[in-house]
């Protein structure tokens, strides 16, 4: 099995309910304002699975401030899926946010970044370096 990690850093937003179920279904490519989400019963199972693909299950991360935190992910096991290089936006998307919410230096961003499944053994240590340091 893979080492996945139990805690990421992440950045939050405060949406209504409508306003997630909108982004739920535009990550799904289907029509906002299509989708209804029951949200008593991912918070109480932890996850809801509204279909087969990817950002098709929403999952339950707990509570912050009194507010229910969700995110939209894939339902399959990541250890059956085979891993693919991230793209260098994407990844560059991922380090831009990291210095601006959490304030991270290029070099907790490239430790962070480089540790993960996802880009470790998949990115070169010099260029995963060259881009975070032009982020």
């Amino acid at each position: 099995m893979q080492d996945w990690p139990r805690e990421v850093a992440a950045r939050g937003y405060l949406f209504t309910l409508e306003q997630f179920e909108d982004l739920v279904a535009q990550e799904m490519y289907r029509e906002p304002g299509a989708m209804r989400i029951d949200l008593d019963a991912v918070v109480r199972d932890g996850a809801v699975r509204l279909g087969e693909g990817r950002y098709e299950t929403v999952v339950y991360l707990g509570e912050r401030a009194g507010y229910p935190m969700l995110t939209c992910t894939a339902s399959w096991d990541p250890a059956s899926v085979e891993l693919r290089r991230p793209a260098p936006r994407y990844l560059k998307m991922l380090a831009d946010g990291l210095r601006e919410s959490h304030g991270w230096t290029a070099e907790r961003i490239h430790t962070y970044l480089g540790g993960l499944p996802g880009v470790r053994g998949l990115w070169d240590i010099g260029e995963l370096r060259e881009l975070i340091d032009a982020a």
